[in-house]
């Protein structure tokens, strides 16, 4: 029962293609706006904005890591990749102002943001659950043990839907922060008008990339369900 399945590559091809490109379009789009001058680093970008909005609680720390930037709402906390908090780039404020966007966001309790809070468990749970389901399930197919393939491929769906709704959430939350922050580097005299776009092609190309995981695994969840009704219509 585990064979090459020309569905499966119709489905996931056009996804991993978009995430493919998008990639690219970040990494090409970065290095790009990485020469592009302003008129502070990365840290001090997400500085001025969290003082504007009265947030001077919110620390700022330096991560280690590609692109391993990110705001933590638990401590209120955000960090930055070296290549962003100590650089004067249009690439390194756009994306220091998309983490602060998020902590501005946290403030003002923003509805997906508190949404996407709550998806968080049943994602972590559902990431940790489904390959493991659809591995079993296939192995059951394979044996023809077809009462253990049912239930496991069904958990292994329920796990791909529940990553997918967390993406779904997920994709308001990011727009909204890269909006905020295409805003503010303009409003605060971050960067000047070429700066600003290529804070905004940036930050495009990084939307693009949310974009793509969330059709990569709706095709994927779409997938394990037709074989689930196949399976079942066979019995």
């Amino acid at each position: 029962m585990i064979h090459f399945d020309p569905l499966y590559f119709l489905l996931a091809l056009p996804p991993m293609a978009l995430m493919m490109w998008a990639q690219w379009r970040v990494k090409s789009n970065v290095a790009a706006g990485g020469r592009v001058a302003a008129n502070m680093t990365g840290a001090a970008a997400a500085r001025l904005i969290l003082d504007r909005a009265g947030l001077q609680h919110v620390r700022i720390e330096p991560v280690e890591g590609e692109l391993s930037d990110h705001y933590d709402p638990r401590t209120k906390t955000l960090r930055l990749s070296p290549e962003i908090y100590g650089r004067r780039s249009a690439a390194a404020v756009g994306i220091a102002a998309h983490e602060a966007g998020h902590a501005l966001q946290d403030a003002t309790n923003y509805g997906p943001m508190a949404l996407r809070a709550l998806a968080v468990p049943a994602a972590t749970a559902g990431g940790k659950i489904a390959g493991v389901a659809i591995m079993g399930g296939f192995l059951a197919m394979w044996i023809q043990a077809y009462s253990f393939a049912s239930p496991l491929i069904l958990l292994g769906i329920l796990g791909y839907g529940a990553i997918l709704a967390f993406q779904v959430i997920n994709l308001p939350v990011e727009f909204d922060a890269s909006n905020r922050a295409k805003r503010l580097v303009a409003d605060l005299g971050i960067v000047d008008a070429e700066g600003g776009e290529w804070v905004r092609k940036c930050l495009n190309a990084a939307a693009w990339t949310y974009v793509a995981a969330t059709l990569s695994t709706a095709a994927t969840m779409l997938y394990y369900i037709l074989v689930y009704t196949r399976m079942n219509d066979r019995r």
